[in-house]
């Protein structure tokens, strides 16, 4: 599929996807949301891909939603039939496609302001460079948290830290946002893309049915008060864990000494 917004690229099963609209440090609009979506979904389909990477073109990671494409429109009711049909309602899902997906991991370069923040809060890991600016600023304009924000960001630095960072609408510099939990590895400049290359394969390497599984009781259970439930849950996933051929290489490998082989185990099982 081609691509107007975003570049795509994959190496060595990781899919790095690159938000490209640097002369607007890639403020976000429906029409990238759109095409993220369509690449997600592609990478998750593609038994070669084993984890993706969210990045930003140029010296911005995402500067928010784009003022005039976005607000202006919503503002003025000029929205086009394809901002209210398709763009509203992958913004709408995009909490769970990344909680569904594949490891995930962003890689912030630069300014990540509003959704531009939002957007990655929910990814399995967010690795930012030094000096990157970080905010959850909507207050500043009159707005709301979304994406699932107002619940992940309190998952990620507490209920005091959240309070601060969306009710001020303060910028934090990506050093204090290591130290509160916000972003989870700090790198220099050139050694980002690298590192959360590196931080997806490791996560992508193991077996993809138990990846998923993990991420759905994350996602469950972090919030469940019921410990019976959690555990529910866990037996559950364990069951069909069993049954996976990936699960059936682990225990091949361990027995014949060798590195096991997920990928042709996950082909063999799809093929046969």
């Amino acid at each position: 599929m081609a691509y107007e917004t975003i570049l795509v690229e994959q190496s060595e099963g990781i899919l790095t996807l690159t938000m490209n609209r640097p002369e607007r440090l890639n403020a976000w609009t429906f029409q990238m949301a759109d095409e993220l979506t369509a690449a997600i979904a592609e990478g998750n389909a593609d038994e070669n891909v084993i984890a993706m990477v969210l990045t930003g073109a140029g010296r911005g990671f995402c500067a928010g939603a784009d003022i005039e494409t976005v607000f202006k429109a919503q503002n003025e009711g000029t929205e086009t039939t394809s901002d209210k049909t398709t763009g509203r309602n992958i913004a709408g899902n995009w909490v769970d496609l990344i909680r569904s997906s594949k490891p995930m991991v962003a890689a912030v370069n630069g300014a990540a302001i509003g959704v531009g923040l939002t957007q990655i809060l929910p990814m399995d890991s967010i690795v930012a460079a030094k000096g990157a600016k970080l905010s959850v600023r909507f207050i500043k304009m009159g707005v709301v948290p979304e994406l699932a924000s107002s619940h992940y960001l309190p998952a990620r630095v507490g209920f005091g830290q959240a309070n601060e960072l969306m009710l001020t609408g303060k910028t934090v510099l990506a050093e204090e946002a290591l130290a509160i939990g916000l972003v989870d590895k700090l790198a220099e400049p050139d050694e980002l893309l690298p590192l959360a290359q590196a931080t997806a394969r490791a996560m992508g390497e193991n077996p993809q049915a138990a990846l998923r599984m993990v991420k759905e009781l994350i996602t469950l259970n972090m919030g469940e008060g019921s410990i019976t439930q959690v555990q529910n849950r866990e037996l559950a996933a364990l069951q069909e864990a069993y049954k996976s051929p990936e699960h059936k290489e682990a225990i091949a490998a361990f027995l014949e000494k060798r590195e096991p082989d997920f990928l042709a185990a996950r082909k063999n099982s799809t093929s046969g």
